[in-house]
């Protein structure tokens, strides 16, 4: 089992990643948070017209950095502080300068669709081919070498001088959206695949996940490549286009290219992340069982677009009986449900009667499916509710599902009632979470997104879970199927000059806490040799990507934008990675 070594102070981490850049120099201090913050405000009220000309600006407000801006315009090399300059000025330069072109950038990547679609292979999607399309026009403008892998992974390239690369890595597919769910507060309703604008907000499906990040690493390195300064490894941007699906696509290219001994992915949070759950997916399928319309019977439910993603809503329709009996049954035990659940989150219940049907709609709180304890989840709500209506519901495949969720899932995510729970000091607990609810090939399946932290083998959960899902099916004469694929968990060590360069990064230009963090997410950084995620996603914020109203934050999208040059630059010219 991999073990995590004992966390280094961040006072540590910097000085190794300064010594690793220049053995024996003497140390001086780099721009620190406030310094930053005066030059981004003299930047954003007075747009430089070039980067040199930003570079004036800048030593007249801040004399210390003319040694640095010196050393670049006379081309020499960087090195310590020098080079942690000019890179952060670049990154600087970068945000305000660019600004308007990523978020066009990402406003033309929101509207490519690209959801992946059963009927074709997601390497012949049309969303995806135009995808490729556009990063290769974008690639060819920024000057930028372009490599399509048989749309499964689109590269660019920014040159070095020596031998090695470093990857850096996104994904340009998104999870399914529900439409209905991309309504605001006050009623504004959202294109999920058109980028609208409500004040810091970015509102559109891979906005956060991953097409901001797409748009951000491009214009840095499109920066970075104008700006003139020398690489001493070549940066690789892999686009892959199968994550949010099981990464088939990055597997396929695997098999066909050599990968960056290290890597960096733009899938997560910061400040950098070296530990991720296994993700899972638990699925009971029930078989159909006809109904003679004479019972009330539960005839169709819906939760989440995708096993990934906590919805906001969950639906049932009932059918059959004295349909008027049936909603004043639900009407009457609304109120008393709601109140006994409130203490586990906010939720409302909507009963609408038809002429052939009453319907029954839980509104939750969506959430990434790797963070439920963000979401209010409608899924089990609806089947506890509909269970302990009062309702007599037919004996058939939809009721069986309810009784399931309701006496193996509850309100809980944490595995509670399946009995299977446990936790790792630093990945946290294991979830579980019903999301998915479909109808197919004659059964009805009903998908748990299952996040696996350190202290189990995938093999050793599906066994527990298992054994306790069968022994409720004898338990309650309920036939049912098991399938659970299960990912497993990942931990990489936090040390290394690359890190330590990658904390400095983010601490010193947000003021925040630097330190090796785990999160809940799974990313292709499982598939890659030595990769941690770097952002997006900024802590103490709900992140909302899978979620119904996925939004980037247009501030946060400047510091991705400001840290990701920086990141190339100082990365790019690590003597050592480790």
């Amino acid at each position: 089992m991999t073990r995590l070594p004992v966390r280094l102070p961040a006072a540590t981490l910097l000085a190794a990643a300064l010594l690793a850049i220049t053995p024996g120099s003497t140390i001086a201090a780099p721009l620190a948070k406030p310094e930053i913050d005066k030059l981004v405000a003299s930047a954003t009220a007075t747009p430089p017209a070039s980067f040199n000309a930003f570079l004036d600006t800048a030593v007249k407000a801040d004399p210390k950095l003319a040694r640095s801006v010196r050393a670049y315009r006379a081309s020499q090399p960087l090195h310590g502080d020098d080079l942690v300059n000019i890179g952060r000025l670049l990154g600087i330069y970068n945000r305000v300068h660019n600004h308007q072109a990523v978020l066009d950038s990402i406003s033309e990547m929101v509207a490519l669709r690209t959801v992946r679609d059963d009927k074709v292979p997601q390497h012949e999607n049309p969303a995806i081919v135009d995808f490729g399309k556009l990063v290769a026009r974008m690639a060819r403008d920024f000057g930028l070498q372009f490599r399509n892998v048989d749309n499964r992974v689109f590269e660019v390239m920014l040159p070095g001088q020596g031998s090695e690369t470093f990857g850096i890595l996104t994904h340009a597919d998104v999870v399914p959206v529900v439409a209905d769910e991309w309504m605001l507060d006050d009623g504004t309703k959202l294109d999920p695949f058109k980028v609208t604008r409500v004040g810091d907000y970015l509102y559109g499906r891979g906005t956060i996940d991953d097409k901001g990040s797409i748009a951000a690493a491009l214009y840095a390195m499109k920066t970075v490549r104008e700006s003139g300064v020398p690489l001493a490894r070549t940066i690789r941007l892999m686009i892959e286009t199968t994550e949010e699906t099981g990464g088939d696509g990055m597997k396929y290219y695997r098999d066909k290219t050599a990968l960056p001994e290290y890597n960096i992915v733009l899938d997560s949070k910061y400040p950098a992340v070296v530990a991720e759950k296994g993700s899972g997916a638990l699925t009971v399928r029930f078989a159909d069982q006809p109904v003679d319309g004479k019972t009330p019977a539960i005839v169709a439910m819906a939760g989440a677009a995708s096993a990934n993603a906590i919805p906001q809503t969950a639906t049932a329709r009932i059918t059959g009986g004295d349909l008027n009996q049936v909603a004043a049954t639900l009407e009457r035990a609304r109120d008393a449900f709601i109140a006994q659940h409130a203490a586990q989150g906010k939720f409302s219940i909507d009963i609408a009667r038809s002429a052939d049907a009453v319907d029954v709609k839980v509104t939750g709180v969506s959430a990434h499916g790797s963070r439920p304890e963000e979401g209010v989840n409608p899924v089990p709500r609806l089947a506890m509710f509909l269970q302990a209506s009062g309702v007599p519901f037919a004996d058939n495949h939809y009721a069986r599902a309810t009784r399931y969720l309701t006496d193996l899932y509850g309100t809980g995510y944490l595995a509670e009632q399946l009995g299977v729970g446990y936790r790792d000091d630093f990945m946290g607990p294991l979830t579980v979470s019903p999301t998915l609810i479909r109808a197919r090939n004659g059964k009805l399946e009903v998908t748990a997104n299952v996040r696996m932290p350190r202290g189990s083998t995938p093999d050793a959960l599906r066994s527990r879970i298992a054994e306790r899902i069968q022994a409720w099916s004898s338990r309650t004469g309920t036939a049912l199927e098991i399938q659970h694929d299960q990912g497993d968990w990942m931990a990489r060590d936090p040390k290394g000059a690359w890190l330590a360069t990658l904390l400095n990064i983010y601490g010193d230009t947000t003021g925040l806490e630097a330190k090796p963090v785990p999160t809940a997410g799974s990313t292709t950084a499982k598939l890659m040799p030595n990769a941690i995620n770097f952002g997006p996603a900024m802590p103490g914020k709900k992140y909302t990507a899978h979620n119904a109203k996925e939004y980037k934050e247009v501030s946060d999208l400047n510091l991705d934008m400001q840290m990701f040059t920086e990141m190339l630059v100082r990365v790019g010219n690590l003597e050592r990675m480790q």
